[in-house]
C-alpha cells in the first residue's frame, strides 16, 4: 500500500509525504498522477519525503527520475529527503542522486530552494 499525504511549505514549496512501497503496481501511478497534478497546478518546487518509504525497485526508481525530469521540464525542480538505510542505498547504487538531489530532511531540502 502507498499512501501520499500533500503538505505546503510556505512560501511555495510543495511536499509529499511517500508513505510505503515504491514498487511495480498500480501503487506507483499516483505518484505519476500526483506529479501531473503539480505540475497542472505549475508548482515548481517540490520535495519528495521518502522517510516512509518502505521498499523501492527500479519501478519506483524510474518514477522518481520521470517526476524530476517533468518538473524540470515544465521549469521547476524536484528535491528527495529522508531516504535512509536500503531506500538510501539503492538511490545511491542507482546514481539517482546525481540527478536529483538527496537531502537529510525535509527541512535541508526546503532551505535553499
Amino acid at each position: 500500500m502507498l499512501e501520499i499525504q500533500t503538505k505546503r511549505l510556505e512560501p511555495d514549496i510543495v511536499v509529499l509525504e511517500i508513505t510505503g512501497k515504491l514498487t511495480l503496481g498500480r501503487e506507483c501511478k499516483q505518484l505519476e498522477w500526483a506529479t501531473d497534478n503539480l505540475i497542472r497546478e505549475q508548482q515548481k518546487k517540490v520535495i519528495f519525503d521518502l522517510s516512509g518509504v518502505t521498499r523501492i525497485d527500479s519501478t519506483g526508481i524510474g518514477i522518481l527520475v520521470m517526476s524530476a525530469g517533468q518538473l524540470k521540464k515544465a521549469g521547476g525542480q524536484l528535491r528527495l529527503a529522508g531516504a535512509t538505510g536500503h531506500i538510501e542505498h539503492v538511490l545511491l547504487v542507482s546514481s539517482v542522486d546525481k540527478l536529483v538531489p538527496l537531502h537529510p530532511t525535509t527541512a535541508a531540502a526546503a532551505a535553499d530552494f
